[in-house]
């Protein structure tokens, strides 16, 4: 890197502000539509499956944890991936990471306009729906280039408020909805218990954007692990108790295309499904402030290290933060919310993030093997942990179709082109 002076990002992030980052990045548009998915897989065996793929997430949430506390600077899994590999790999990497907020984020960007319908039926039509894409995206990215606090109070805001209805709706519904309902067996196969498995792991999914603003952290190696395993530990709690809560009010859950509005209508009247569907777009929103403070440190880390055009690194003067970096992420989202529904984000985001935990729990092998005394937190049987994970990323990427496999294959193309023309510049090692 230049020798002069660069304007640096402030650290300002901390360890509770941390976790609320990984719940927002976890909490966003799946608990609304989750519990139908499951209880026709598995029925009353659900929440058995919810803390099943609590474990297994947590697996590679340890291997994350391990590599944050390593690292003190932004980018996440590009970073790991470009460290441990080298500079191909990290390109790689960072496409597929990228894709993953951006859809991620566009398709919760269209859910709360979905939810806004129930209020606004004119909502859903083009005009008003393009209007309040609009207005919504460019809020939050003027919010954010204004500064990482004023940001990271505004995703705080938002994970408190959306965590709020959720709270209400377990805490009258588990006394409420006792024996109202008994759910009917399902005859679960073992294909059934498979993608279950699969639902549950995406919707566990999202913690690892948490982990890109390490370069506006105040103490990585501290907060990180605390950071990811409480946010899995109070994702796990709201997940299993929200479906225990739908499992007991909703007549064939299965059936049911709002189980939250349904259940909470059981127990709480008529006005149950206009109180869900404002929980819902808080927590839509929430994750979109989330993803406004994580996501655009990964081109930010990208244009850093020489991998994208410079003046995605450029640190604005008076804010000190990535501006340009968050100007393209908004861009982009804004664009795929307009052109894409809510699910053909969904399915695109879920496609490509498998690829990216494989290739975390690989980093931590490689890594180890090549800094042995780094000044991290070291995870016992760490190996196990990440030769365990690779094991469930590559049973997950099996169960992929051809449709799948070729979203895949477009994208590490155009990861290699980026190579090709990053080759042509300097390597830059952190």
């Amino acid at each position: 890197m230049s020798s002069a002076p660069k304007l640096q990002l402030t650290r300002a992030i901390g360890r509770w502000t941390l976790a609320a980052l990984v719940l927002n990045g976890v909490i966003g548009s799946g608990i609304f539509g989750l519990p139908d998915d499951i209880a026709r897989l598995v029925g009353p065996a659900a929440p058995k499956a919810y803390l099943l793929a609590a474990l297994g997430i947590g697996i590679i949430m340890a291997v994350f944890a391990e590599l944050a506390s390593q690292f003190r600077d932004a980018g996440g899994p590009y970073l790991y991936a470009r460290e441990a590999f080298g500079r191909f790999a990290g390109i790689q990497m960072g496409w597929f990471a990228w894709l993953v907020r951006l859809t991620s984020a566009a398709a919760n960007a269209n859910l709360f306009v979905v939810y806004l319908g129930e209020f606004w039926h004119a909502a859903t039509q083009p005009a008003p729906r393009a209007l309040l894409l609009t207005l919504m995206i460019w809020s939050f990215a003027a919010v954010n280039v204004r500064g990482v606090i004023a940001g990271a109070r505004t995703s705080n805001l938002f994970t408190g408020a959306k965590l709020l209805p959720l709270g209400l709706f377990i805490a009258a519904g588990l006394p409420l909805s006792r024996g109202t309902v008994v759910p009917a067996p399902v005859a679960a196969s073992t294909d059934d218990w498979f993608q279950a498995a699969l639902a549950l792991v995406f919707a566990y999914g999202g913690f690892e954007a948490a982990m890109m603003p390490m370069g506006e952290a105040r103490d990585p190696r501290r907060d990180a692990p605390f950071a990811l395993f409480t946010g899995l530990a109070a994702v796990t709690a709201i997940y299993t108790l929200v479906h225990v809560v739908t499992m007991h009010s909703v007549e064939n859950l299965a059936a049911s295309q709002r189980p939250l509005a349904d259940a909470a209508r059981t127990f709480l009247g008529p006005w149950g499904a206009s109180f869900i569907a404002l929980g819902a777009m808080l927590s839509t929103s929430g994750y979109l402030a989330g993803s406004f403070v994580n996501a655009p440190r990964l081109t930010y880390a990208f244009a850093e290290r020489g991998d994208f055009p410079r003046v995605f690194a450029a640190v604005h003067e008076r804010f000190r933060t990535p501006h340009a970096s968050i100007l393209l992420f908004g861009a982009l989202v804004w664009g795929l919310a307009l052109y894409g529904s809510f699910l053909w984000n969904a399915i695109l985001s879920a496609v490509v993030r498998v690829f990216t935990y494989a290739v975390v729990c690989a980093a931590l092998l490689q890594l180890r093997r090549q800094k042995p005394q780094a000044d991290s937190l070291r995870l016992p049987l760490g190996w196990l942990f990440a030769v365990t994970g690779f094991a469930l990323c590559a049973v997950m990427a099996a169960q992929m179709n051809a449709e799948h496999a070729k979203i895949v294959a477009a994208l590490a193309t155009v990861a290699t082109l980026n190579w090709l023309l990053a080759s042509k510049r300097p390597l830059v090692r952190t």
